[in-house]
């Protein structure tokens, strides 16, 4: 199977819910299914159902988060030497050629991506245009309304 990257942050995140999952969700899953098993005929006990789909939904992004972790390849951007190459991990702000607007974006994996943060993932057009890049270079970004220009103006290893 192939490596997943990930930064140290989203694999952090992914054993923060991993271990949520199994500590705090289940048991409270196995509480409620013990309680509506507790209420009788299980053929039409609404509760019951309820419950067995939560425990069902848990127990696969159980299996999926290990499945993510035991494939991810973790990056620690901050131990890399800082240069003004575009690579994955790096914060990089990049500036609109036709107006001006500044954008600051880090470049990270498919779990951790969340444009409302400016994380984007490296899979995204931007990305993936940008990567391999360094500081002044131009990069044009194929977008649905059309191509977009930008210039790499920092690149940061945060």
């Amino acid at each position: 199977m192939q490596k997943i990257p990930m930064t140290v942050e989203g694999a952090e995140n992914l054993r923060q819910e991993l271990d949520h999952l199994k500590k705090v969700e289940r048991p409270r899953i196995v509480a409620a299914i013990a309680e509506a098993r507790a209420h009788g005929d299980l053929k039409e006990n609404a509760e019951y159902h309820a419950a067995r789909e939560q425990q069902g939904f848990a127990e696969g992004r159980v299996q999926d988060i290990e499945g993510k972790l035991s494939h991810a390849q973790i990056i620690d951007i901050t131990a890399i030497e800082e240069g003004d190459k575009v690579i994955f991990g790096c914060t990089v702000n990049i500036i609109n050629l036709e107006t001006d607007e500044t954008v600051t974006y880090k470049i990270v994996g498919d779990d951790e991506s969340d444009v409302k943060a400016n994380k984007i993932s490296y899979q995204s057009p931007i990305a993936r245009a940008l990567i391999g890049k360094e500081v002044g270079d131009e990069v044009v970004v194929k977008a649905p309304s059309g191509d977009i220009e930008y210039e790499v103006d920092d690149v940061k290893h945060l």
